[in-house]
């Protein structure tokens, strides 16, 4: 049996070795020539997306929903640059596969470019999301045209990563934003009635002794719930293998929104009745969010060392089980 153990450890690490093994010399000038390529290929699109991708920019530094935008490249050419080694390594590319987004991306501005002769006027949110989209679609393309389908799944989501650095459209953010307002509403009533508060409620109107609450868009905590699933997705990549588990922890994340922006509506509520109504202009109103939010961490954070350590015991007893 040890001898068997043998084998297959030397076979487990000649595999490994030829995965990570260098491009040889004559595969050499071909890689090259699909990175130069590539980085042509990029570069054109840029120009061509320059304005766009100006405005994209700039709009995202004046959003307070958007803000996040600008880190998102950063984040996905690092986590790239990490797996660098395994990337290139036996890229073939394929291009009845970049075909696909190719046809997406042109089919997009062609739409967008008759429905704007046609009189169509749309929002800036609008515009950012279908340019943006269009420009991964074509980026998407020189990718699989140069690099291969192989090794872009190996940097799968990094690049998926990418798909964040797209605004919303106007019809989407308001359904989402319009989900937040109502369940955050809904947890509120409850917390008010556990409490012993006399409420009264019409929709999203909250009346309270002396005193009436709106819970306005503002209070629906959008922009919080964005990083927060964006924190939950990077966690489960860098932490977590199982995509079951990575999955739970990103899915946690609505459930543990509500119930934070109930919470904090809650909170508000009380000091409005049992303070003072002026307590609506508090900071803890205006500038409350970002205490709210690192609260917030605190049982997803829990839930990834719980999922974590669940993993680590399932890899352990398997290498038990496989011992003997």
């Amino acid at each position: 049996m040890l001898g068997e153990r043998l084998i297959d450890a030397n076979t487990g690490q000649r595999k490994a070795d030829k995965r990570l093994a260098p491009v040889s010399g004559e595969s050499r000038p071909a890689l090259r020539h699909r990175m130069t390529g590539l980085v042509t290929a990029t570069v054109i699109l840029v120009i061509l997306f320059c304005r766009p991708l100006y405005d994209l920019a700039r709009y995202s530094l004046t959003s307070e929903l958007y803000s996040y935008i600008p880190l998102i490249p950063l984040i996905s050419l690092y986590l790239i640059w990490q797996r660098r080694r395994s990337v290139f390594l036996d890229a073939e590319p394929v291009w009845q596969c970049a075909v696909v987004p190719l046809v997406g991306g042109l089919g997009i501005v062609a739409g967008y470019a008759w429905a704007a002769h046609s009189g169509w006027e749309p929002g800036t949110d609008d515009y950012l999301a279908l340019m943006t989209l269009s420009f991964l679609l074509f980026l998407l393309s020189a990718c699989l045209l140069f690099v291969g389908k192989g090794s872009l799944s190996r940097v799968r989501f990094p690049v998926a990563f990418l798909i964040l650095t797209i605004p919303f459209p106007t019809f989407l953010q308001d359904s989402i934003q319009s989900f937040l307002q109502h369940r955050s509403a809904e947890v509120a009533r409850l917390l008010f009635r556990l409490s012993g508060t006399p409420i009264f409620h019409q929709d999203l109107i909250l009346e309270l002794p002396g005193f009436a609450l709106r819970v306005a868009p503002e209070c629906s905590g959008i922009h919080s719930t964005l990083v927060l699933f964006i924190t939950s997705l990077l966690a489960g990549y860098l932490f977590l293998r199982s995509a079951w588990k990575r999955a739970l922890l990103t899915l946690t994340v609505v459930p543990l929104a509500i119930l934070r922006n109930g919470l904090r509506i809650f909170i508000i509520g009380q000091l409005c009745v049992h303070v003072s109504p002026d307590m609506i202009h508090s900071d803890i109103h205006r500038r409350g969010g970002p205490v709210f939010f690192v609260l917030s961490l605190v049982p997803l954070f829990l839930l990834l060392v719980w999922l974590r350590n669940s993993e680590s015991k399932s890899r352990g007893a398997a290498g038990a089980k496989h011992e003997i």
